[in-house]
């Protein structure tokens, strides 16, 4: 296990969410961590709860030019960067033929592309320190249910970028995580459990154990450890490593029976909203 203390990590996605509560997770532990995001304003609000207030920087992860400043401030503040984080990401909820073309790809350019961006900017500075690159995935990876195209997609693709990135750099003593947590309770899912009755549809169709809401803090607890150890999987509840291990059985007619049947209903409810 690796001591947290004075180790730079670079996070997008840190304006809230597992982000924000693993960075003050990390901070308490000794690290410094660097939060970006596209929301400067939620950054500020972030940062000044913790102690020394850390750097920030406005990143949009789908440009590259921005992610290479993001890089630049880091290096110039730390001269250095230990492990970078891509954890930005975002959902769109509907049937692919209905879901606006514009949403769709948004979702794979923030999650995927920009995971991407941001891993390519820091490359260098991390191989140079045998650091550790994470990205956050989901239970979506593996796990995949009417409405979340785009979503699944784009963490499915991440899965299997840390995988080849993981086989890449080996030979450099940098390791590679990637983190699947389940349902978060954050606005991504608070807004649509409020607003969306399509996703309300396929969520309440899930049997009860996998409707498990998990605070950020709480999964936060086994993030912080992810970093401490360099791990390459983390998957969190833990019912989900479940779900991992039969991952050949998830897109069989027999296991989906239950998406197949309310996708329909999914569908109904999108058009009438």
């Amino acid at each position: 296990m690796k001591s947290l203390d004075g180790q730079v990590i670079l996070i997008t996605g840190a304006a809230g969410g597992i982000g924000a509560a693993t960075a003050r997770k990390l901070a308490a532990k000794g690290a410094r961590p660097v939060l970006t995001d596209l929301d400067a304003a939620a950054l500020e609000r972030v940062a000044v709860t913790m102690e020394p207030v850390p750097l920030t920087v406005q990143v949009d992860v789908t440009d590259p030019a921005s992610c290479a400043a993001a890089v630049e401030a880091t290096l110039h503040r730390h001269g250095r960067i230990d492990a970078v984080w891509a954890n930005a990401g975002i959902s769109a909820f509907g049937p692919l033929d209905l879901l606006d073309d514009a949403s769709w790809r948004r979702v794979v350019e923030v999650n995927l592309i920009g995971a991407y961006n941001i891993i390519r900017a820091a490359l260098p500075a991390v191989v140079d320190q045998r650091g550790y690159i994470s990205m956050t995935a989901s239970w979506a990876s593996f796990a995949h249910s009417p409405g979340h195209s785009a979503y699944s997609a784009s963490k499915a693709g991440l899965e299997a970028l840390a995988n080849s990135l993981r086989s890449e750099l080996a030979h450099t003593g940098t390791k590679v995580g990637i983190f699947h947590p389940g349902w978060i309770d954050t606005p991504m899912v608070a807004g649509k459990r409020d607003h969306n009755a399509a996703f309300n549809a396929m969520f309440d169709s899930l049997p009860a154990p996998l409707r498990t809401l998990s605070a950020p803090e709480e999964i936060a607890d086994h993030l912080v450890v992810a970093f401490e150890r360099r791990s390459p999987k983390v998957i969190y509840p833990k019912l989900g490593w479940a779900l991992h291990i039969l991952r050949s059985l998830l897109p069989t007619r027999l296991v989906t029976t239950g998406a197949r049947r309310v996708a329909p209903e999914v569908r109904r409810l999108y058009l009438s909203s």
